[in-house]
């Protein structure tokens, strides 16, 4: 399991801290797109020249500071599914990649900051077999038979309220009084475990997000990407305790929640947890 990768600097800002994110205005969604698919172009090929680098650009594995030169983006990888949400007010994307690679699976989640038409942070969630109800197969098989598709314009969320949704969401784990806008139906993929008891790209009216949902866990530091045109937040925050890095990431529909994904990365096989059985003999 890659959980930090620390090295050694060299010319043109390959070594960058993992500082808090800050955007600075509004960016369009052309120039977040053409990073974006950059950068995806760059960890397929294993090669951070290609993504539109600032002058000195913050980069960060695992919420800790990391290399380009030795972290995984200098590896490359064969990604079997994408899906990004793009938040021109805030100069942010975030891309969720699978990759099913029996030599090595993982499940990524990279957050962009740009400045202007660069990138100035690159923050980067990498899990695999250990970390939380990992299933590369499973994430790849439920995930893309989803609609995330842009939401018609007068139909759409504000930003607000999508983070509001979020949050109630978010807030529920440790306060259980929280009124929380489920959508019926709503499935969550959390690892490799899906909530939809039907056919991937199906719904059932068994369908539930509020299922197994803990409480008395605090889920902090959080820092939002938004995408109104798909009804889309994702939420990277501290998770319990352990204050384990994680990415929540919500479709909102009329003001409910359709799909959550998450992205945990644990500090013990499976955040020390029995693996569910259906997880047990498929796709490690």
């Amino acid at each position: 399991m890659r959980k930090i990768f620390l090295g050694t600097a060299f010319a043109c800002g390959l070594l960058f801290a993992a500082a808090p994110v800050l955007a600075q205005g509004e960016c369009s969604r052309a120039d977040l797109q053409k990073a974006t698919d950059a950068y995806i172009g760059a960890q397929t090929k294993g090669d951070a020249t290609l993504v539109p680098l600032s002058g000195w650009t913050q980069y960060s594995e695992q919420m800790e500071m990391g290399t380009m030169s030795t972290g995984i983006l200098s590896t490359p990888q064969k990604i079997d599914f994408h899906r990004s949400l793009l938040d021109p007010l805030s100069c942010m994307s975030f891309t969720e990649m699978v990759i099913t690679d029996p030599k090595h699976p993982y499940v990524l989640g990279t957050l962009l900051e740009m400045r202007g038409d660069r990138v100035h942070a690159i923050e980067t969630l990498i899990t695999d077999h250990d970390d939380w109800l990992f299933n590369a197969a499973n994430t790849l098989k439920y995930s893309r038979a989803e609609d995330w598709s842009e939401i018609p314009p007068e139909k759409r969320e504000s930003r607000t309220k999508l983070i509001a949704a979020a949050n109630a969401y978010l807030d529920s784990f440790d306060d259980k009084s929280v009124a929380v806008p489920w959508g019926s139906p709503c499935a969550r993929l959390e690892g490799g475990l899906y909530t939809g008891k039907g056919a991937p790209g199906t719904a059932t009216a068994e369908d539930s997000c509020n299922v197994g949902v803990p409480s008395g866990v605090k889920l902090t530091e959080r820092r939002y990407i938004v995408d109104p045109a798909i009804g889309a937040v994702t939420v990277l925050l501290r998770f319990g305790k352990d204050q384990l890095p994680d990415a929540h990431t919500f479709r909102i529909e009329e003001g409910k929640i359709r799909y959550v994904h998450t992205i945990t990365v644990c500090k013990t096989f499976n955040c020390g947890f029995k693996v569910p059985k259906e997880l047990q003999t498929a796709g490690k």
